[in-house]
């Protein structure tokens, strides 16, 4: 077959060379269901009312039960004057407060905010304000800094949900460190509101009309890896869209009463596309982690025996370094889902070889409502790719200096996509939405490539080369030589100031615990492993590398650090 640089077959209208990689069945072009979220849950409750839909902490909550809620919550929020296209911020980790929320806000056309419940005053005030939020749905622990914040911000009304509403204990129990007079401190102030107070208050009949298609559904902020924190835009039709794209993927699993974890936290895409709403409208039983650990995920997974569990490397890592992770029985996991950063081969081989399941890698970010490429299910998965890109999707190469210039298949340049996923732009800020939508194709500063079955493989970001005497490194290259290392358990390499070279390589290294490493011990292993201009001019060991909620290193961090270190000289 005659094919050009993007994959497109010639003499094929809509081929492209990755629909060849696919699953049997799954197509390359879907005929999109015109349904949205909400009425999904709706849907999925008619179908299975009795079957669980969240289990948190022992508590079983029914389909038929979180129907109720989300229509009880829509009501609520009525009661208070929320309107359609209001937007209402949540800041909550994984309880089921967070899903009931989404769904309430979704049935009356309102549009939720989620926001990392670790952001400082400082990042929330920007966002709240940003957004325009009105109303706040957070945690107990939160509200006295919220209701501090809210005479900075356009904050009317906050209710607060306590990690315990759906358990049968009172959370002074639960939380004995709250003292009754900080309880009486909010409670009483005007327009505060408890969650479960509103929900248990409100009717379950619901006859509003739900939200249309190309209605905004979310407004997420991006983690601002280049220092801006943005809000995307993403609409109904962008989340049925992601939500049928991955149906067909795993098509043999829909309406299986599959369990999957959910580690990743559901402020965040990756938890919000990946877990929450995906599971919803494949009928699956959510299992709500609030606050991921290892061991914390380790005992879950012995003792809800899920199918599907998706997370970050850090995790599975951190997974087979435990004794508990040899001896347990995990056959029961038919699936495990990676994102955010590549695993190492080593790692996929070892959770196979403990479980049998498939490992799917994913490549996705914010603006593409959290997915453009995913390992082919019960398909080849290739070592270092994140998969091949969606059906209704087009991705390809170009050059780094213009964005214009498409490049062949094994050239690496800048990943630019299309399709009915990517978000409508920034909030607000219509000179960014320019920057990054250009001819309907999605810059995504990531730099990438593609082999000759459609696969791609993410070397970088765009924004994290390292120009050092005229060569372009990726640090990615560098990361993964140092993670092959049997000592090394993370590492990340940055461009730090050089006089000479304009830019040098210093790499931070977390050692395996218990293993000593030394400069000249990695020095080595790197020459024989890079070509000489990446090998690091400098080595830093710490405990842990910074990350994001969701396990992604944060190399900003590290180069803040230090720029702060050689300021401070």
């Amino acid at each position: 077959m005659n094919q050009d640089a993007t994959g497109v077959g010639a003499g094929e209208p809509g081929h492209r060379i990755w629909h060849e990689s696919y699953a049997p069945g799954v197509p390359g072009s879907i005929d999109f269901e015109e349904i949205t979220a909400p009425e999904v849950l709706t849907r999925t409750a008619g179908k299975f009312p009795k079957r669980t839909a969240l289990l948190f902490m022992g508590k079983k909550i029914s389909y038929a039960e979180l129907e109720q809620s989300a229509s009880r919550f829509a009501n609520a929020l009525l009661a208070l004057g929320v309107q359609r296209a209001d937007k209402v911020a949540l800041l909550l980790p994984n309880i089921p407060n967070i899903v009931i929320a989404y769904y309430g806000i979704w049935r009356i056309g309102a549009v939720p905010v989620p926001n990392n419940p670790m952001y400082t005053d400082r990042e929330l005030e920007a966002q709240l304000n940003d957004s325009g939020a009105t109303v706040l749905v957070t945690l107990d622990l939160l509200a006295p800094r919220m209701l501090a914040l809210r005479e900075k911000t356009k904050l009317e009304q906050i209710i607060t949900c306590h990690v315990n509403d759906y358990l049968p204990f009172p959370a002074k129990q639960l939380f004995p460190i709250l003292k009754k007079e900080m309880y009486r401190k909010y409670e009483e102030a005007p327009d505060y509101h408890e969650f479960r107070s509103l929900v248990d208050k409100a009717s379950a009949e619901f006859g509003g009309r739900p939200p249309c298609l190309d209605d905004v559904a979310l407004i997420p902020y991006t983690g601002g890896t280049t220092g801006v924190s943005k809000g995307v835009v993403l609409t109904h039709r962008n989340v049925t869209c992601k939500n049928q794209m991955m149906e067909a993927w795993f098509s043999d699993m829909k309406d299986l009463p599959e369990r999957e974890l959910a580690i990743f936290p559901f402020f965040h895409l990756a938890g919000f596309t990946a877990v929450m709403t995906f599971a919803i409208r494949m009928g699956w039983t959510d299992i709500l982690v609030p606050r991921p650990d290892v061991p914390t995920v380790m005992e879950m997974m012995i003792k809800h025996k899920p199918t599907v569990v998706p997370a970050v490397p850090t995790i599975y890592v951190g997974l087979l370094g435990l004794p508990e992770f040899k001896e347990a029985d995990l056959s029961s996991v038919k699936g495990f889902f990676c994102a955010a950063a590549p695993l190492a081969l080593e790692t996929i081989n070892d959770l196979k070889a403990a479980t049998g399941a498939q490992m799917v890698e994913a490549y996705g970010l914010s603006e593409s409502t959290g997915l453009v490429t995913l390992t082919p299910w019960k398909g080849v998965l290739k070592p270092g790719s994140a998969g091949v890109p969606l059906p209704n999707t087009d991705m390809k190469i170009v050059d780094l200096e213009t964005g214009e210039t498409e490049l062949p298949v094994g050239r690496e340049g800048e990943i630019i996509f299309r399709g009915p996923q990517m978000c409508k732009g920034y909030y607000n800020m219509q000179e960014e939405t320019a920057k990054a939508i250009r001819r309907g194709w999605f810059h995504t500063g990531d730099i990438g490539k593609v082999d000759d079955d459609g696969y791609v493989y993410i070397v970088d970001r765009k924004k994290d080369m390292i120009i050092a005497g005229g060569y372009n490194i990726y640090p990615r290259d560098i990361d993964e030589v140092l993670f092959e290392h049997p000592k090394v358990l993370e590492a990340c390499a940055v461009g730090v100031p050089h006089a000479y070279r304009g830019e040098t390589v210093k790499a931070f290294v977390v050692a395996k615990p218990g293993e000593t490493l030394t400069e000249e011990e990695l020095d080595t292993y790197c020459r024989e492993n890079l070509a000489a201009y990446k090998v690091p001019k400098a080595y830093e060991f710490m405990d842990s590398l910074p990350k994001s909620t969701v396990g992604k290193v944060l190399r900003r961090e590290l180069r803040e650090m230090e720029r702060n270190k050689r300021g401070a000289h």
